[in-house]
């Protein structure tokens, strides 16, 4: 049984003029248990209509999504029992509630009560950096404050299934840093399956075991990160000298020359060792110290772009 199962799951919305508008074209996705995975997609992507389906918030024009084996469409109850949800920008909590009240009602709304409801709540405001100001009402919180509240909030009533839409949005970095070990230790130490929607295409990378990109409502990748990275690996440089280039290097078009902190950073494909050499040459002739030439591997972003490209 997987965690989170999306069956040619389709959103279209009718306008008063024209054809109506496809925000999902028939999406279907098996995510197991145990996995951060990824969702992403440029704005306007289907992502966010996605995420409200799974959760109950939207109706699907066809298709259905189960978690955890119920139809969120017939189980609605049972479904949403399966998941603790952090939606962006702090929308998940009330802010005349304190932070303990909050996680009161949340908890017992997803059916916790007496000592086992408080000592997780405690547990969670103390891990977050929250006990202290648990009294205190939620709109008197900065905003990263009000995001730690969010996120204590959907993990509560301990559900095996989390999604998480920009859930280090208004962090300092340490705070981020701490989410983010977080994320990684539900899936590995919790068997937890999360859903990771962001913009930051970095920490994808980094906590994904595997990612889903959209575009236009449709899925266009769903691969582990390694192997979405091995589609556009190639010999790509990035050589470092000391000084200013000075478009000395027009004839070569397929590289990029940036500077910084007096020197120059040389990066671009470099197809094989020959061409490596000719490069280096072209370097050496300039008269400047060469001080690093070092492989560059793709990351997620290079990969996100590309792949939008080739729609």
């Amino acid at each position: 049984m997987y965690a989170i199962e999306m069956i040619s799951l389709s959103k279209t919305y009718p306008k008063r003029k024209g054809p109506p508008a496809q925000a999902v074209v028939d999406l279907s996705l098996a995510i197991p248990p145990g996995q951060v995975f990824g969702f992403l997609g440029p704005n306007g992507a289907g992502k966010t209509t996605t995420i409200k389906m799974m959760c109950g918030l939207v109706t699907p024009t066809s298709g259905v999504a189960r978690l955890n084996g119920y139809d969120v469409g017939t189980h609605r109850g049972d479904a949403m029992r399966q998941v603790g949800v952090v939606l962006e920008g702090t929308r998940s909590v009330y802010w005349r509630m304190s932070a303990w009240e909050n996680l009161m009602y949340f908890g017992r709304l997803k059916g916790r009560r007496g000592q086992e409801l408080k000592s997780r709540a405690e547990w969670l405001l103390k891990e977050l950096d929250l006990w202290d100001r648990r009294k205190d009402t939620v709109r008197e919180f900065s905003r990263g404050m009000q995001q730690k509240v969010s996120i204590a909030c959907a993990l509560v009533a301990d559900p095996p299934i989390v999604l998480l839409d920009e859930p280090t949005l208004g962090l300092d970095v340490q705070s981020a840093r701490t989410v983010k070990d977080w994320i990684r230790r539900l899936a590995s130490e919790h068997g937890k399956t999360v859903l990771l929607t962001t913009h930051q295409l970095d920490m994808a990378q980094e906590l994904c075991n595997r990612v889903a990109i959209m575009n236009t409502g449709r899925l266009i990748a769903d691969r582990p990160v390694g192997d979405l990275l091995a589609l556009f690996r190639e010999e790509h440089y990035r050589i470092r000298v000391r000084g200013s280039v000075n478009g000395s290097l027009s004839p070569l078009e397929e590289l990029t020359v940036t500077e910084a902190e007096g020197d120059s950073v040389i990066t671009g494909p470099i197809s094989d060792q020959e061409h490596l050499h000719d490069v280096l040459d072209r370097v050496r002739s300039l008269g400047l110290p060469l001080l690093s030439v070092e492989k560059a591997e793709p990351d997620l972003e290079d990969a996100f772009i590309r792949l939008l490209e080739e729609v």
